[in-house]
Parts: C-alpha cells; structure tokens; sequence
C-alpha cells in the first residue's frame, strides 16, 4: 500500500514539472521570436550607407532631409523622383527647373563660388557636387557628407545610369529609378539604330559670342557618337573641356551632313547669337546646311545640366528629331 502511495506522488510529481517545463519552453520560444522579429525590423531600416565615389568615400544618411546640390543634372534627377532639395546655386539654373529659383529654397551661391556661411547655416544632411566644385570638396566635407556626382563623359551611359541608381539608394527610389531607366535605354536603342542606318556624318559646335569650338567622341557632348550613333565628321577632334577651336573653313573641309550647333551665350544669360554666328557662306556650302539638317539643341540640357534623367531623355528627343 505504501509503495502504491508512493508510486502515486512521484508519477503526479513528475507530471507537474512536464507541465512547468513546457510552460517555459514556450515562454522561452515566444521571446526568441519576439527579439528575432526586433532584429529583422532593425536590419530593414538601414540608416546609412557608404557611397564610393571619385574623391573617396562618404557615410550617407538614408534619406537625407535637408540635401544641398551644386550640379544641375543630379537637381533634374531628384525633382524628377519627387526628392526635395534645401538649397541650390540659382544663378542659371536651366529654364526648366526655374521653380528652384523660388525663395521656399537656398541660394548657397553660384557654381563656382558656394556661399559656405549659407551652406553652414543650412546645416544640411548630404551636399551634392560635380567638377566646378571638386576642388572645394574637402573644405564642404567639413561642413556636412560630401559626394561626387559628375558624369564622366568617356563613358557617359555608365556614370549615368551609375549616379542615377545611386541617388535611388540614397533617397529609396530604387524602383523609380529603374522604371525610368529602362525608358531612357529603350529610347536611346531606337535613337542607336536610326543614326547608324542612316550613315550620315555629324559635327557638333558651341557657339560663344561669335566664335566656334567642336566637339567629338568622348567630349561633354559626345554622347552624340558614342552613345546615340551619330558617326562623326572628324574622329580626330581633341577632348577637351572648352572643346576644340575651329575655323568656319574647318566646318566647310569636314562638309558634315548633319550641325548640332549649342548656343553658350542663350545658357548662360547672354544674347542668343548662334545663328547669327553660324549662318554664313561658308557653312551654307556644306551639306547640313543644303539640307536643312542644321540642328539647334536646347542649351538647357546639353551645357547645364547633362546627365540628369530628364535631360537625357530631351537629349534623345532633339537627335531623333533632328535626324531626318
């Protein structure tokens, strides 16, 4: 009877802490999930990230909220992403972007002269420049992250498409980005095939109070060949930042059949005078001008502000166009 008793207290014994080690087992689990759930919300909101980019490295902000930008291609990019910036040169600023210009935004000076009180005043989150202000980089890294976003013409499409899918990240527009993307690729895939069919030859110019500078493959406007497939008139033009002086009598030798001609003086606030400069005889014995391919591209894209999402897309748009 007494082993039966016995038998009987160690079985509900036992019973009972099964009963209390399940009990903390699950509390255990439930809390192990609970901080595996805090640590995957924690890996989701990335709150920095490195950008590499021609003068070093920088540790970004996600989502910066006050952002200053000093190249007019990366401010194209942005509005067209619907990213607000705080400050901007708005000396200049290209015509289609004229709402920057507004007093809701900063003037932080001009492109070659930044207001650095201003900008130190702002306090910003992310300053944004290209070649005008490289020299300055370290002097605004001072003052908030700094990153590089000039396009490198040798090899337009890839900085392009690189600085664009940057900025994405940055502002968490990965998505829009690539949506945008694909149309400017699709775009510039027909633009490629018509120009190469057509096999005819292109010279490009900018006009400057009455002189003339051209431009070839690898240029800040090479674009023109390399990307879109306009075969050049000249393949031993210089690279140059200025472009290559030139002669109208250079313009009748090298006969072009097509004259992509961009007027410095309309950009930068002066009289429009490139017709006036390039229409001439000389240039009216050349084919471009016998057919009619003389081609005005709007200085708003093609001198300020290159390299953006909208003005590439223009860009596409003015060759096709003119290509007939």
């Amino acid at each position: 009877m007494k082993k039966m008793m016995l038998f009987v207290l160690l079985l509900t014994f036992t019973m009972i802490m099964a009963a209390c080690g399940s009990s903390t087992t699950k509390n255990t689990t439930e809390t192990a999930s609970a901080t595996a759930s805090g640590d995957e919300t924690k890996t989701e909101e990335v709150k920095e990230i490195t950008v590499t980019h021609q003068l070093g490295e920088t540790t970004v902000k996600k989502n910066p909220e006050k952002v200053v930008v000093f190249d007019f291609g990366v401010l194209d990019t942005l509005d067209k992403l619907g990213v607000e910036v705080t400050g901007v040169p708005q000396a200049n600023i290209p015509q289609y972007l004229s709402k920057f210009t507004e007093s809701t935004y900063e003037n932080v000076g001009s492109l070659k002269e930044p207001d650095f009180e201003k900008i130190s005043e702002i306090a910003p989150d992310l300053i944004i420049i290209s070649g005008r202000q490289q020299a300055l980089y370290e002097d605004l890294q001072e003052i908030a992250p700094t990153i590089f976003m000039g396009v490198d013409t040798s090899k337009y499409m890839e900085s392009f498409t690189a600085n664009s899918k940057q900025l994405g990240e940055i502002f968490g527009k990965e998505k829009e980005v690539e949506t945008e993307l694909a149309k400017v690729e699709k775009s510039i895939k027909a633009l490629n095939e018509k120009a190469t069919n057509d096999g005819k030859t292109g010279l490009i110019v900018l006009a400057n109070e009455g002189n003339i500078s051209a431009y070839g493959a690898g240029s800040r406007f090479g674009i023109i060949h390399d990307v879109f497939g306009v075969k050049p008139a000249d393949e031993k033009i210089e690279v140059s930042t200025h472009g290559m002086n030139v002669s109208f009598e250079y313009i009748a030798e090298k006969n072009p059949d097509y004259l992509f001609v961009i007027d410095r003086s309309a950009a930068v606030g002066g009289q429009s005078s490139a017709k006036q400069t390039i229409d001439n005889d000389l240039v009216k014995g050349t084919n471009a001008f016998k057919d009619d391919n003389i081609v005005y591209l709007d200085p708003n894209y093609w001198y300020l502000s290159g390299g953006g999402l909208i003005s590439v897309s223009e860009m596409v748009k003015e060759i096709e166009a003119g290509l007939k």
